[in-house]
């Protein structure tokens, strides 16, 4: 039957809410970064050193083939770990979920340091890397999107687009540790580095997980779930109410993440290759890299500032206009890197992912938990990331490589396509209201089914029946 509509929590300053602000920041960040730590240190172990290591039984070339392909199915993963730890995040709570996903996540790529290599087990060993990349990925599925719902569940309301923006300065810096501590391992002597020494970075990642864990299970549930549970409003079936009630939201949210998400891949990975290997003039790997490296480092002061800004006037404002330059970016950017230039070449990725795919990245922090009702939100923010993780940045990289194949490397085809990235990422914020500063205790979502009449963008309606 319907229940009295819950009023908000007590956000206040009070020294507990203020503890507990930061535990949930420091959970997230350190979740975040654990997990692009493991995205990066097992995406440059695949592309290096895990042909030869676990792939030596097949010709070198199919070995790196093989080793990007177990690379690959984490991304196969996501969606399947997003769906059932989302589903669980609506019922169950948060915090629990979040402990669980990072064991899961750390405790793979822990695993895979103590793995025996095709020489000691023969064709265990790529079997046995391969499942563990699975559930790597499995893990990481919900990761992200329970750090995002942590943050903005638990953030003051007027500071929410900054507050949720802190935790994704972990994914730069992930991203960052896994180069430095892979480029100064990569500098030992090959027996070394082939023997044991690769092994430690997988091995750190423990390390992570204990202080991840710790802080964690100190933290309380959301004030958000917490009212759900007092008034026993717990959706019973979030799967079905996600992609009935909830679909517009996830559509939306996807579309939202298409630049974003796919011009970040595009920008670490394709324009990487096609400035060293098929350009009219090459430059050299080694340095074409410092690009990715200095625009983790401009990222970790555009996040947070977009965030920021968006509290001030609007996720949408803020969120187009990341969606626009990197529509206006896409054609000189591409043009930019067949040159032949490194620092030219090392300007335009830098300046790609730190202001174009992070300008985007910082509002959408809140942007997304604020698309969806209280009962599913977890499972929408879920979906919507995972989706566009697979058609956005699974993607990005094959087909930006298939239109420059058959395009005998002309720059051109890869910069329409980041274009039409850009284009439904500009769209897609026509379609959804203004979010910011939205009730995070209401049921309804922002974007909804034509003729749901469960209340407009500006009222509060009574709690959905279970």
């Amino acid at each position: 039957m319907s229940q009295t509509t819950p009023q908000h929590p007590a956000h206040t300053d009070d020294p507990e809410y203020a503890a507990n602000l930061r535990r949930a920041t420091l959970a997230s960040s350190v979740g975040s970064a654990l997990e692009y730590f493991d995205f990066a240190l097992y995406g440059l172990a695949s592309a290096l050193i895990f042909n030869g290591l676990f792939f030596s039984y097949l010709p070198p070339e199919l070995g790196v083939v093989a080793a990007l392909a177990s690379f690959g199915v984490g991304f196969l993963a996501r969606p399947l770990g997003g769906l059932f730890f989302g589903t669980l995040g609506d019922r169950l709570g948060r915090k629990w979920v979040l402990v669980v996903t990072i064991l899961l996540m750390g405790g793979a790529t822990t695993l895979i340091g103590l793995l025996p290599t095709f020489e000691t087990i023969g064709i265990w060993a790529p079997i046995l890397l391969t499942l563990l990349r699975l559930l790597q990925g499995f893990g990481a599925g919900a990761e992200q999107a329970g750090a995002t719902v942590l943050m903005a569940e638990y953030s003051p309301v007027k500071r929410r687009g900054f507050f949720t923006s802190l935790p994704f300065i972990g994914i730069q810096l992930g991203t960052l540790m896994a180069a430095l501590v892979f480029s100064l391992l990569s500098s030992l002597p090959d027996e070394v580095f082939l023997g044991w020494a690769w092994r430690v970075p997988f091995l750190a990642s423990f390390v992570l997980i204990l202080v991840a864990l710790f802080i964690r299970l100190r933290l309380r549930e959301t004030p958000t779930f917490v009212e759900l549970e007092k008034h026993e409003q717990i959706a019973e079936r979030p799967i079905r109410e996600i992609f009935t009630r909830g679909l517009p939201g996830v559509v939306v949210g996807i579309g939202l993440r298409m630049a974003e998400n796919g011009g970040s891949y595009m920008f670490q990975t394709l324009a990487l290759s096609f400035a060293t290997t098929t350009a009219a003039v090459t430059v050299d790997g080694s340095l074409a890299a410092w690009g990715v490296t200095i625009g983790s480092l401009i990222g970790m002061g555009t996040i947070p500032l977009t965030g920021h800004l968006s509290d001030r006037f609007g996720r949408r404002a803020v969120y187009r206009f990341g969606a626009l330059f990197m529509l206006v970016y896409a054609f000189p950017a591409w043009w930019a890197l067949q040159l032949g230039s490194a620092p030219l070449v090392i300007a335009v990725v830098a300046i790609g992912i730190g202001v174009g795919v992070n300008s985007m990245l910082g509002p959408q922090c809140a942007m997304l938990p604020e698309l969806f009702g209280n009962r599913h939100r977890y499972l929408g923010v879920a979906m919507a990331r995972e989706i566009s993780a697979v058609l956005a940045g699974g993607l990005a990289g094959v087909l930006g490589a298939y239109l420059l194949a058959v395009s005998d490397g002309d720059w051109l085809l890869p910069a329409i396509y980041m274009a039409t990235l850009a284009l439904i990422t500009t769209a897609s914020t026509f379609l959804v209201p203004e979010t910011r500063g939205r009730d995070l205790l209401r049921y309804e979502d922002a974007v909804r089914i034509s003729g749901d009449e469960t209340g407009d963008a500006h009222t509060k309606p009574e709690p959905a029946r279970v």
